[in-house]
This record gives structure tokens, C-alpha cells and sequence, in this order.
């Protein structure tokens, strides 16, 4: 058989899955990912035999995102930024929506010379690799809570040659800054509420970490991490924040509450408004 007729096979197994719209494109992913090739070898040698090991191994891949196991969790990379990262379920996979918290962040950054970063709850480290690459004058301080996700953070900076330009703490919110000050604090922090939980696709809910997407009712994060910045940030410094669809309105108004100033926010291309961005007094 040649490689189009497994990528074949393997699309007409994917129809029956939780995204058929998305059975041929993933089925050529897997196929590439199995050979460690790119698509254009794919269209050059199409005579190329799989053996019988390949066979198994491809068809154990297609059996994965049949279940609904994210492609990324799959192939174990992705892209953010224009940057490669690699991921696993210890992290959240990036999403494209988060770009605008990064463009923010820039935008900001240009106001300080040599800025004091942190990002709270890093992740796989997207963000905070992005803006290192980005701000090779800026000092970065990335924060998890979890050991697991730290690890694919610290990956992620050596992939892309900044692990030399950030500092990376485990530990809840700022507590292991505590005494520090910094220009610019930012976060994509859990949003979803509990009550969300059967309403996500298949692919978040039973595979990316509960403990980066869900916070009580959506804003308890925001609830701690709004009061908490303020202390480690420097006067006239900023915080910045990824939020959820509809969540503006309130975490508009706990910003207004500890006395920010300057309140703005950022539309996502679909026009939700997706980033928040307020300054300390």
C-alpha cells in the first residue's frame, strides 16, 4: 500500500471519532509524525512502504485521537508564537487566542526599560519563551504550582535558547516572589467554571490538566491573584491578564475594587474581548 492509502485508512477511521471534519489532516499528521517527516516527502514518495511494525504503531496512534486524545498530546509538539514547544498532559496546549496576551505584554514592555516579568502559572512556558525570545533585555521570572508542568516549561526554554533568561519557581501565585518587585505581572490563569465541565470538547475535558482550566466558579483565581500583584508590583506597573468570554465585566470590576487604574481591554480576532490589562497607582 502506499502512504496515501494509509493516510486513507486511517481518515476513514477518524470519520467515526469526536472532529471527522478534521480525519483527513490528522490522519496525514500521524502518518508524518510516525515517519518523522514533513508533507512534502509525503506527496514526493508515495511509493514508500510501511513495515509491518509501522503498520501497528500507526494504527495505535490512529486508535489515540479516535478516543479523543489531542494531537498535540499525540505527536508531543506543537506551535505558539511562531516558536516550537513541546507538550504533554502535564500542560495546557497553547492556544492561538493567548497570542494576544503575548502582543500585549510587548506592547507594554516598550514603556520599561530592561522590565522586571513574571508570569504566573507558565504552564508549558508559551508565553514567557515567547517574550524572552522577544525582549532579549528583559528579566523573566516564570511561576507553576506543579513540578510536571515546570519541567515541560524548562524544556521548552532550552528548546528555544532563553533558559539562560528565565528563572522558573514552583509554587501558588507570586508567594515564591514575595519581597520582589516587577514591571509587568501577567497570567493566562484557570477561567472555566466547574459547571462548564460537560460542556468542553471531549479533548479538554478528559485529557488537558483540571488544575489549569478550572477555578470554582471561573474568577477565583482572579480573586487572589488581582490583590496579589499589587504588592510585588513596582509603582506604575502593570498586570495582565488572559480572560474568559463574558468574564470582562467582573474582573473589571475586582481590577476597580483594589484600585487600578487605567483598565483596558483587547479583543480576540472572533471580537471577544480576551485580554485585560490594568495599572497599579
Amino acid at each position: 500500500m502506499t502512504l496515501d492509502s494509509w493516510v486513507q485508512n486511517g481518515e476513514a477511521r477518524l470519520r467515526g471519532g469526536p472532529h471527522p471534519e478534521r480525519a483527513r489532516r490528522d490522519a496525514e499528521v500521524l502518518l508524518l509524525h510516525l515517519l518523522q517527516r514533513d508533507r512534502v516527502f509525503l506527496i514526493t514518495h508515495p511509493e514508500t512502504k510501511l513495515s509491518a511494525e509501522g503498520v501497528v504503531r500507526y494504527y495505535a496512534l490512529i486508535e489515540r485521537r479516535l478516543g479523543g486524545e489531542p494531537i498535540q498530546y499525540i505527536t508531543g509538539e506543537t506551535e505558539f508564537y511562531g516558536l516550537p514547544l513541546e507538550v504533554n498532559r502535564a500542560v495546557l496546549i497553547p492556544r492561538p487566542e493567548t497570542e494576544h496576551l503575548v502582543e500585549k505584554v510587548l506592547a507594554l514592555a516598550v514603556n520599561f526599560k530592561n522590565p522586571r516579568i513574571v508570569d504566573v502559572g507558565t504552564g508549558s512556558g508559551a508565553i514567557a519563551v515567547a517574550l524572552a525570545h522577544q525582549l532579549p533585555g528583559a528579566q523573566i521570572t516564570a511561576i507553576d504550582v506543579s513540578a510536571a508542568a515546570l519541567d515541560v516549561a524548562r524544556g521548552n526554554a532550552e528548546l528555544n535558547g532563553v533558559a539562560g533568561r528565565i528563572r522558573f519557581f514552583e509554587g501558588d501565585l507570586l508567594t515564591p516572589v514575595a519581597g520582589e518587585e516587577f514591571e509587568i505581572v501577567f497570567s493566562n490563569p484557570p477561567y472555566v467554571a466547574e459547571s462548564d465541565r460537560e460542556s468542553l470538547a471531549v479533548e479538554v475535558r478528559y485529557y488537558e490538566p483540571a488544575l489549569a482550566l478550572f477555578a470554582g466558579e471561573g474568577l477565583d483565581v482572579y480573586r487572589r491573584l488581582i490583590p496579589d500583584a499589587r504588592r510585588v508590583l513596582a509603582a506604575g506597573g502593570i498586570l495582565a491578564m488572559e480572560i474568559g468570554c463574558g468574564q470582562d465585566s467582573a474582573v473589571g470590576g475586582l481590577l476597580a475594587d483594589a484600585s487600578y487604574g487605567e483598565i483596558e481591554f483587547t479583543t480576540d480576532l472572533q471580537g471577544i474581548l480576551r485580554v485585560v490589562s490594568a495599572r497599579r497607582g
